[in-house]
């Protein structure tokens, strides 16, 4: 199993002009910490296991 997310520009684009014409930059934020957040954490299990060159 990979853990390579495909990051397609045009579907995140849509979704974030979605939130915004609908005034919901609180939940926005919520999605992109939480993002942020598994993100650190997929980088800090890297560095500890030393997949990360």
């Amino acid at each position: 199993m990979s853990n390579i997310i495909e990051y397609s520009a045009d579907s995140n684009d849509a979704a974030i002009a979605l939130f915004l014409q609908d005034e919901n930059g609180d939940k926005l934020t919520d999605i992109l910490v939480d993002a942020l957040d598994e993100a650190f954490r997929i980088l800090r299990d890297e560095l500890v296991s030393g997949q990360l060159n």
